[in-house]
């Protein structure tokens, strides 16, 4: 049986007790802060977007806010209110504006924060009858941004490939002694977000999985768009000729079937991955290739957070770099047309040319495979 919201720990993919916040609380006070937080989020999740028509904000766009709002509450205490407090007003919230002001940190952070506080003060309005904020300052962002231009190295996609390997692992159930068993199991409770008495080996296991590993080696040869790491179906996987078959109804930005070339080393992740992948209940109604913990299709923002993390588990320097999970895709691009040629390239990617037809793939999958093996 799922989960309901009041047994977990995250709302669309954010921690309803963040790190930085339990350092400021006690008990109670964390007791309190998550129901707090849990009824936010979910008023944000289900209705925030538009209330009067049962319009809630993308899961995206709640795990943003969420961070954000946070943020502004440890502000209150520290800064305001010298200790705990879910009675926050517009006057901390305009002051907390000047505070961006003369923080060194982006015009879109800023704009980002200030939208946030607006949707906690819209909560308070609709929920419990506040008046309506009206900033003193409006923060403005900065211009719409651009698609990335930076890309992956050849080194830095082993690297990556590597710490996907690495992610999210933990000691095997029956290596630990009582006590070290006892704190994984604390650990992996905060996690997934359930009971610590549901916590056993299988769960272990599960910490273990193949979902990451399989979901970035894939996107490391197939140069998968974030929109088709959300369309990709089981029905995708061809293991025993290690490829990717994608049909014309879920082909991306054309109308075409496509046949994309991955390692034999992706194939066993996958194959791995669709074994274990049955074992959850989450997917029994869906065809779904990839779910987020919440049980929806990875998106833009779930899958640029989960690149963050990987970069810092494998040692990747992002800091004046414009790195996004399209940044894969551009590495494949670049690699590929060094290994081979732009008609690889092309069809690796499955770009439209008006130059070439689209029914007809001058490059086999054979070589485009050793390609990839070359570039790592």
């Amino acid at each position: 049986m799922a989960k309901t919201d009041t047994e977990r720990e995250y709302i669309c993919d954010a921690p309803l007790l963040t790190e930085p916040s339990r350092s400021h609380l006690n008990e109670r006070q964390i007791t309190d802060y998550r129901e707090h937080r849990r009824k936010l989020l979910t008023w944000l999740r289900d209705l925030g977007k538009d209330p009067t028509k049962g319009e809630g904000y993308a899961d995206g766009t709640v795990y943003n806010r969420a961070y954000r709002i946070d943020g502004f509450y440890r502000w209150v205490w520290k800064e305001q209110e010298d200790g705990y407090t879910t009675a926050v007003t517009h006057q901390h919230a305009d002051a907390y504006c000047r505070e961006l002001l003369s923080r060194d940190c982006s015009d879109s952070h800023r704009a980002g924060a200030q939208k946030a506080l607006k949707s906690l003060f819209k909560w308070y309005e609709h929920e419990r009858g506040a008046d309506k904020w009206d900033p003193d300052i409006q923060l403005t962002g900065a211009s719409p941004s651009r698609q990335p231009r930076d890309y992956f190295e050849r080194e830095e996609r082993t690297a990556l490939r590597e710490a996907a390997l690495e992610y999210g692992s933990v000691p095997h159930y029956n290596s630990l002694d009582p006590d070290g068993r006892r704190r994984w199991k604390r650990h992996l409770a905060q996690r997934f977000g359930i009971p610590l008495d549901d916590i056993g080996a299988d769960t272990f296991e599960r910490a273990n999985g193949w979902k990451i590993p399989s979901l970035i080696q894939t996107a490391l040869d197939a140069g998968l768009r974030p929109k088709e790491v959300e369309r990709a179906r089981v029905q995708w996987v061809d293991t025993d000729n290690d490829v990717l078959r994608i049909p014309p109804e879920d082909a991306t930005k054309s109308n075409d079937a496509w046949t994309v070339a991955i390692r034999p080393q992706t194939t066993e992740a996958l194959q791995r991955w669709l074994h274990e992948r049955d074992c959850y209940e989450k997917y029994d109604e869906t065809d779904t290739l990839w779910l987020t913990r919440e049980g929806n299709p990875y998106g833009t923002t779930a899958l640029n957070r989960l690149l963050e993390k990987l970069c810092v588990e494998a040692g990747i320097d992002t800091k004046h770099r414009d790195l996004t999970f399209y940044s894969i895709r551009h590495s494949v691009g670049t690699h590929l047309t060094d290994e081979r040629d732009l008609e690889a390239a092309r069809v690796q990617l499955r770009h439209q040319s008006r130059r070439t037809t689209m029914k007809y793939d001058a490059v086999s999958t054979e070589d485009r495979r050793d390609a990839l093996d070359r570039m790592g």
